[in-house]
């Protein structure tokens, strides 16, 4: 894995998520996965295996497109998470609300 520019891409019902996410770059990605998302249908996964970075403004971005898959009727689940991200997502109290953000389902630190 290499840090760098994110990017996301979709690839057979999955969305994979890679690079270093900061708040200046969050936007630009949120938008781009947005328009993935707007052309898939059904279940949908999100790899973040490829994910440098366990920010907040990345639990943000996830969160907005899960409101937006959800409003188009796509089940949205969650695999590769680091952590730190899961680690995150509990204190801000959003495991649950993302699916695969259990303690179960963390991988170690990236």
């Amino acid at each position: 894995m290499t840090s760098g520019a994110p990017r996301v891409e979709l690839a057979d019902g999955v969305l994979i998520v890679t690079g270093e996410v900061s708040a200046d770059t969050v936007v630009a990605l949120r938008k781009q996965g947005e328009k993935l998302i707007g052309t898939a249908s059904g279940n949908l996964v999100v790899d973040l295996d490829g994910l440098v970075t366990a920010h907040s403004v990345v639990l943000s971005m996830l969160l907005c497109w899960q409101r937006l898959a959800h409003q188009a009727g796509i089940s949205l689940s969650f695999r590769g998470v680091s952590g730190r991200l899961v680690s995150l997502a509990a204190l801000s109290n959003l495991e649950d609300q993302l699916a695969g953000f259990g303690p179960e389902s963390a991988h170690p630190a990236h």
